[in-house]
Parts: structure tokens; C-alpha cells; sequence
């Protein structure tokens, strides 16, 4: 297995969710993203939902398209097998308040299938909620900027996929 493309950004996931889409997929999909409440990652084919527990620190996203995506690694929290169409052959990484963190141009359009795999989405959570158990007062602001900003953890979401065909022809009711 040989990795053909890596790309990587930090995204604010604002009310907890990261999107990562197709350059021309404006619509969200609420269904998708209740299932990522559920599932940590979900998607409709054109959107990826990546849930975390909270919603200030930044966490990072890593897109790997690889000949043939390996297994999750053994330390991962979780995983969970992902699909993506890009007709543009660009994919956004999105935070829902903030708007695109970055994006990340494919080897070529089409379908790309694989799994998505996190690490440190609950050790996040948990330095969150303790920073958060700071005396209320004029200080409290710039007290969480710093916690935030100085996380000794990393919460991190990697897409391993790869390649397995053309995207889908539009029909003519969608055009």
C-alpha cells in the first residue's frame, strides 16, 4: 500500500462538528449529522460529519489517499468505514461557524471509499470540562483562551481512503 496524497489542517469544531465535503456540496445533510451524534463520523456520500465532545479546541484533520487505505491503527478510539464522491476533486474541511478551515485538491474526481479513525476525541473532552472549572471572573476569558490554546492533547480525525471510481453521472432532475 503506498500513500499517494496526505493532507492536514486544525478546524474549530463549532457546536462539535468538523464537515469535510466536495468543493460544489453546499447543502448539509441533517440526517448525517445526527448520525454522527451517534456514530462519531457519518456521511451521505457527499458529506462527512466528524462529531467531537466539545466545542473550542481545535482539533486536526487529516485527509490520506493511499493505493489501498491500511487498517486503523491498533491505538485508535474508534473507526469507521466512510465513502465521499468529489466531482471537483477538491475536498473542504469546514468549521459550521468559522466557514472552510483548508481544503485539499484529490489525485483525481470520483468515489472515494475507505475509514475514518480518531484519537483523543475523550482525553479533549475531558481537559475541556476542566478548564471550565475556573472562578467566574474578569480573568475567566483569558484563562480559557490560554487552556485552550495549550491542550497537552491532540484530537485528531484521519481519513484513509482511497480511490475506487469514476463520480456518479448527474441525472437530469438534479441538473
Amino acid at each position: 500500500m503506498a500513500l499517494l496524497a496526505e493532507y492536514s489542517c486544525k478546524a474549530t469544531p463549532a457546536r462539535r462538528v468538523v464537515e469535510v465535503y466536495d468543493a460544489d456540496a453546499y447543502l448539509g445533510d441533517d440526517d448525517a449529522m445526527a448520525a454522527a451524534r451517534r456514530q462519531v463520523v457519518a456521511g451521505n456520500g457527499y458529506h462527512l460529519y466528524l462529531r467531537s465532545l466539545q466545542p473550542d479546541i481545535d482539533v486536526e484533520v487529516t485527509i490520506r489517499i493511499w493505493d489501498t487505505p491500511p487498517a486503523p491503527p491498533a491505538h485508535a478510539e474508534g473507526h469507521a468505514p466512510v465513502s465521499i464522491e468529489s466531482e471537483t476533486g477538491t475536498l473542504v474541511v469546514n468549521q459550521l461557524e468559522y466557514g472552510p478551515a483548508g481544503e485539499m485538491t484529490l489525485p483525481r474526481p470520483g468515489i472515494y471509499e475507505g475509514h475514518a479513525w480518531w484519537e483523543n476525541r475523550q482525553a479533549t473532552a475531558d481537559y475541556y470540562t476542566a478548564t471550565l472549572d475556573h472562578p467566574t471572573d474578569e480573568t475567566f476569558e483569558d484563562h480559557l483562551a490560554q487552556a485552550w490554546n495549550s491542550c497537552p492533547v491532540s484530537e485528531r480525525y484521519v481519513l484513509d481512503l482511497a480511490y475506487t471510481g469514476a463520480p456518479k453521472p448527474l441525472d437530469d432532475e438534479e441538473l
